[in-house]
C-alpha cells in the first residue's frame, strides 16, 4: 500500500474516533482540513476497503471501524516505528522542541503516533503539513526520546 493512502487511511481512523462522520462527503472533508486532496471516490474505496460500518454514536447514524480493525490495531510506538522507517525524516532541536520534517500531508500522522504512544517525557505535540512539533518538559527528556526515534527511523 503506498504511503500516502496508509497516513490517509490512518488520519480516517484517527477522525472516526475523535467525532462523528455521518457522510462520505462529511469524511472528505475533514480530510482535507488534515491536509489531504481527496476525492468523493477516493473516500468511497477507502470506507470499502477499511470496511466501514454504520453505527449509532451521539445520536445519529456514523461510520465506525469493523470490530477486527479496532481489535488489530497497532500501538502508538508500532505505528510510530512504521512511520518513521518508511519516510524520510529530518530531526533537528529548538530550544525545548524536537522538530520533524517530513513528507507533505505526513506531519500529522507522526504527531498523532507519538501522542498514542504516551510516552511520559513528551509534554505535547502539534503538527502541519510537513513539520511537527515536539515539546518537552528539559533537555535530557529531549535527548531521551530524539535517540529512540533515531533508533526507529533505522
Amino acid at each position: 500500500m503506498e504511503v500516502m493512502k496508509q497516513l490517509r487511511q490512518r488520519a480516517i481512523r484517527d477522525l472516526l474516533e475523535q467525532r462523528p462522520i455521518r457522510t462520505q462527503q462529511e469524511l472528505a472533508a475533514a480530510l482535507r482540513e488534515r491536509g489531504f486532496r481527496t476525492t468523493q471516490a477516493t473516500v468511497s474505496r477507502d470506507v470499502a476497503e477499511l470496511g466501514l460500518i454504520k453505527v449509532s454514536r451521539d445520536g445519529v447514524q456514523a461510520y465506525a471501524l469493523p470490530p477486527r480493525l479496532v481489535e488489530a490495531e497497532t500501538s502508538g510506538e508500532d505505528r510510530l516505528r512504521k512511520l518513521l522507517h518508511d519516510l524520510p525524516i529530518e530531526l533537528r532541536e529548538s530550544g525545548l522542541l524536537l522538530v520533524i520534517r517530513t513528507l507533505p500531508g505526513s506531519a500529522h500522522a507522526i504527531a498523532a503516533a507519538l501522542d498514542r504512544a504516551r510516552w511520559p517525557e513528551v509534554t505535547g505535540t502539534i503538527a502541519g503539513d510537513d513539520t511537527a512539533f515536539v515539546a518537552f518538559p528539559d533537555r535530557g527528556s529531549l535527548q531521551r526520546i530524539r535517540r529512540r526515534l533515531l533508533r526507529f527511523m533505522e
